[in-house]
């Protein structure tokens, strides 16, 4: 069975205030890019991606992640976003919005148009440097989180798994549904975030997280 490719995160111990691993001083929306051989902007910069299902909370991630309330626009109907939309952030790289997937309100017909919209840009994208895959700690992943895994893997590109909406939960239990679902991802349970948009939760280390990714060198050079 092949590996996830995942970024090891350390979480610090030591209790009390911490510096801002990931300051955002400036935010820029590029563009949309809505099919697999449409517009996007020139890969001149390191570029992070965020992907998961349509209700797992990722523009409230988002949000919270560069501290701005609308960035990301959060809706009460998932599946609103339709295209890859790429942000600039302080002008050094540039973050990538995928579609949410597996929302079964949205028609057949439409999802099949995001997988190959998706799926070329993980494989075709030369400034990628790595995946922000989000689950649900209150739910098993599904097949769609299951076959974007594979993939990833299949492809090799590091990940970093960020596990939302923990403030559902209480502490032990969310600690038992991390343990869970890395028996059942077969992932270390330090390679996990668990994360929460309401109380901030997980915001330093997933940023520290990034930024350790944007310094490792390029995945795809031998």
């Amino acid at each position: 069975m092949v590996r996830r490719y995942v970024l090891s995160v350390t979480t610090p111990t030591e209790p009390g205030a911490r510096k801002d691993p990931l300051v955002i001083r400036d935010l820029e929306f590029l563009g949309g890019m809505a099919t697999a051989d449409g517009w996007r902007p020139e890969p001149t910069l390191p570029e992070i991606a965020f992907a998961g299902r349509s209700n797992v909370g990722k523009s409230s991630l988002l949000n919270r992640l560069v501290r701005r309330k609308a960035f990301a626009r959060v809706s009460n109907t998932p599946g609103r976003t339709r295209e890859l939309n790429f942000f600039l952030v302080n002008k050094m790289f540039v973050l990538v919005d995928l579609p949410g997937y597996g929302y079964a309100k949205v028609s057949k017909s439409k999802r099949a148009e995001w997988r190959p919209l998706i799926e070329g840009y993980l494989r075709a994208s030369p400034a990628l440097r790595g995946i922000v895959q989000l689950l649900d700690v209150r739910h098993a992943p599904t097949g769609d989180d299951k076959q974007l895994f594979d993939m990833l893997a299949e492809i090799g590109v590091p990940a970093i798994i960020a596990v939302t909406k923990i403030d559902k939960l209480t502490k032990p239990k969310v600690q038992e549904r991390i343990h869970e679902l890395a028996v059942e991802l077969e992932l270390d349970e330090d390679q996990m975030i668990p994360f929460s948009a309401v109380t901030g939760e997980g915001r330093d280390e997933l940023a520290e997280a990034l930024v350790s990714l944007l310094e490792q060198p390029d995945w795809r050079t031998p």
